[in-house]
């Protein structure tokens, strides 16, 4: 990772605010983890009086430009740049590999920020990242990629697939040695990011909640609803919870299942639905804006997620926040949010029937134990806080050592 110069402390003692480009292959109106962290990182430091500058693929190719757009209720200055879009995926754009590089050099000369802070290193962090190391600007990169969440997408056979991710993770470490600093939301991730391409110091910097958002319900009731956001792909394994609760559907006759989210899987996944003979319990609501989302985790009374690839997982912290038990997957940053017994249960991927026992012990389990659970995901939740996120990266912007 290469050495850069300190930003001056502004005049007045303290610090001065930064001008900031924040480079985003996925971001608003995307829905999943890597786009909804970049929105959330923007507009909190914008919120604290940084110049944000983001730099994302266009929705519909004509619509590029220079756009002031009101995220996470701050205005940030946003560069969309021609977006393609990639039809095996249901939502995904993306900029021509080989302009990436000159619409850096565009964006770095107009803005001339103090930092870049790349969040893909696959296309436009890429290019802001080689740009900004012949500019001396520094750079602080963040990983949100596993190889399941590229691979469904490629449309190449599998032999050909594994040659692809590996030469995408040896460009990867060519741009992370171009960084200041590399991060990833968990140990765990940062543990798999260090193995994968062989560097080391790799900081795991959580993506931060603000819990004031959310609100728990924390009332005695009847426990039958299991919630389920995110995007509906392979990865994902929705298909393994559908099965769960058609098990515990005997049993718990007023059980229900709630999908947020869309996804190029919705399709097979209704099928299964039809399939299991759920119809009249399972309910796809697709994607929904902010005050349904939250309306969702409050009247949920347990969340399930079946994933085996989620680097942190925004929407398990969420259902945390929102005071919820969760159920998931023992698998890559799962066990990190989920303390099994306490807060809610731990499952072996892909395993139906032990998925389905430990949603059962939730749903039926008794008042205390389960307000237990609701309390245990609230203090649980307490160590994601966004703001601390923020402190962390302001200090890498700056070259400032991080708290031991």
């Amino acid at each position: 990772m290469t050495p850069t110069a300190t930003p001056e402390p502004h005049p007045s003692g303290g610090h001065r605010p930064l001008t900031i480009v924040i480079g985003a292959d996925t971001f608003a109106p995307d829905v999943n983890g890597a786009a909804r962290f970049a929105e959330r990182l923007a507009a909190g430091l914008a919120g604290r009086g940084h110049d944000v500058h983001v730099v994302t693929p266009s929705v519909g190719h004509r619509n590029h430009g220079v756009f002031t757009e009101h995220i996470e209720d701050q205005d940030l200055t946003v560069h969309r740049l021609p977006g393609v879009r990639w039809y095996p995926h249901d939502w995904l754009r993306f900029v021509w590999p080989w302009r990436s590089k000159h619409y850096a050099r565009k964006v770095l000369s107009a803005v001339k920020p103090d930092v870049v802070h790349s969040q893909s290193h696959i296309v436009i962090g890429r290019g802001l990242t080689r740009i900004a190391h012949q500019r001396g600007i520094p750079v602080v990169a963040t990983n949100h990629v596993m190889a399941e969440n590229i691979l469904d997408f490629t449309t190449l056979p599998p032999l050909l697939d594994k040659v692809v991710v590996k030469l995408a993770w040896e460009d990867a470490k060519r741009t992370f040695d171009m960084s200041r600093a590399v991060t990833t939301p968990t140990r765990k991730a940062a543990e798999f990011l260090e193995a994968t391409i062989d560097i080391d110091g790799v900081i795991p910097i959580s993506c931060g909640i603000d819990k004031r958002n959310y609100t728990p319900d924390l009332a005695p009731r009847a426990h039958s609803r299991v919630l389920f956001v995110g995007r509906l792909t392979t990865e994902k394994h929705v298909e393994v919870v559908l099965q769960a609760v058609a098990k515990l559907a005997p049993e718990l006759p007023d059980i229900t299942f709630d999908i947020v989210g869309g996804g190029d899987q919705r399709r097979a996944l209704e099928q299964w639905t039809q399939k299991l003979g759920l119809n009249d319990r399972v309910t796809f609501h697709g994607r929904v804006d902010e005050a349904e989302l939250r309306a969702s985790y409050s009247k949920a009374d347990v969340f399930a997620i079946a994933s085996i690839a989620e680097l942190q997982s925004i929407v398990t912290m969420e259902a945390m926040a929102s005071g919820l038990p969760v159920v998931g997957a023992n698998a890559v940053a799962l066990p990190h949010l989920i303390n099994d017994g306490v807060n809610g249960y731990l499952f072996e991927p892909g395993d139906v029937d032990d998925l389905a026992d430990k949603l059962r012990r939730v749903l039926t389990a008794s008042p205390e134990d389960y307000l237990g659970m609701q309390q245990a995901s609230l203090q649980g939740v307490e160590i994601h806080d966004i703001e601390k996120t923020l402190d962390t990266f302001e200090k890498l912007y700056r070259g400032e050592p991080l708290d031991a």
